[in-house]
This record gives structure tokens, C-alpha cells and sequence, in this order.
């Protein structure tokens, strides 16, 4: 059922193109496992061995301390509507700070330019394998929009209010491990 491949292909493409939500994975030894769902709004395929996602401010930074520590990561689609699907891309990722030059860089090659409210990093995976499987035991689900929630939180936030949030919840990971978020740029 399930088969591999050694980069993003144009079926895999058009197959993250279609899907509304991602689930990232990580971990650094000694760590807890962390997953987090994402919306795919700020998802971009890079080429056939890159993908990224802009990251936002919240309650936690799991990844970016699991990724400075060990630095694996996968990236998880589920079909949830359609034919059935899972694909991960596995591989060795890194966070870019907001504010870097790799981070303007990105933004403005792979999403335009566009920073949405509540930007603090770009995840960026460099793709070791593509794996796929049936998907079979994966619910159908449909999709009714995005929450405006995190916006809205944002938004009131401010730049200032998102800095010092991020400097109060998002310089260690739960298991104290630094995410090196606020780093010198």
C-alpha cells in the first residue's frame, strides 16, 4: 500500500494544492514528541525537494527548539475529502527567523511578500523522502473555512504585545530546550 519516493512530484504537488491542513511533527532527544495542525494558506512547495510553511505566534514554539536541538521534522496530509490519502515528507528542517535575511528572502520568493498577522518564523524542510499510503482509515470531513481567530488575537496583540508574548512563551520548549526565536539576527 504504501510507497516512497525520493522527492515531491508532480502528483504530490497537485495533491497538497488540494488539502486545507498539514500536521508537523518533531522531536529532539530526551524530548517530548510535539505535533501541531496547520492550515495550508501559508504552505508553499518550494521545488521538488523544499517545502515551507510561515509559522505564527503561538502558545508554544515546540518546533523550532525541536529543530535547533535535532533538527527532523515531517510534515503530514491526510485526505479528508476525496479519494483517500496520506503522504509525510520527511526530512531535516530549520526555522528562520523573522527579521533574518533568509526570512525576507522566502517570504518574498515563496510567498510574495505576504507576512500574515502574527508572523514569527518561516519552517522551512528540506525533503530526504516522500512516502504515501492508502489513507483508507482517514474520516471524510468537510471543510467549512478558516478561523479568524488567530487574526483577531494577533491583530489586538500588536507588534509590540506579539514581541513580548513571544518573549514570555517562545524561547523554551516545554522541556526548556531554546528555540532561539529572539536570537541576535
Amino acid at each position: 500500500m504504501g510507497k516512497q519516493f525520493p522527492s515531491l512530484d508532480a502528483s504530490h504537488r497537485d495533491f497538497v494544492r488540494r488539502q486545507r491542513i498539514f500536521f508537523a511533527a518533531s522531536a529532539a532527544p530526551g524530548a517530548r514528541v510535539n505535533v501541531s495542525p496547520r492550515g495550508t494558506d501559508a504552505f508553499a512547495v518550494i521545488d521538488e525537494r523544499t517545502v515551507a510553511y510561515l509559522d505564527r505566534t503561538g502558545s508554544g514554539n515546540e518546533t523550532a527548539a525541536h529543530l535547533k536541538a535535532d533538527g527532523r521534522l515531517t510534515i503530514m496530509f491526510c485526505a479528508f475529502d476525496g479519494p483517500p490519502n496520506i503522504m509525510r515528507l520527511y526530512g531535516r528542517g530549520e526555522a528562520l527567523r523573522r527579521g533574518s535575511r533568509a526570512y525576507a528572502e522566502l517570504l518574498e520568493s515563496a510567498f510574495g511578500g505576504v507576512e500574515p498577522a502574527g508572523a514569527r518564523q518561516i519552517v522551512r524542510l528540506h525533503v530526504e523522502l516522500v512516502q504515501t499510503s492508502c489513507g483508507y482509515g482517514t474520516p471524510l470531513f468537510d471543510y467549512r473555512g478558516e478561523r479568524p481567530s488567530l487574526d483577531n488575537w494577533s491583530r489586538a496583540k500588536g507588534e509590540e504585545g506579539l514581541e513580548a508574548y513571544r518573549r514570555e512563551k517562545n524561547l523554551v520548549s516545554i522541556d526548556g530546550l531554546p528555540t532561539g526565536l529572539i536570537d541576535e539576527v
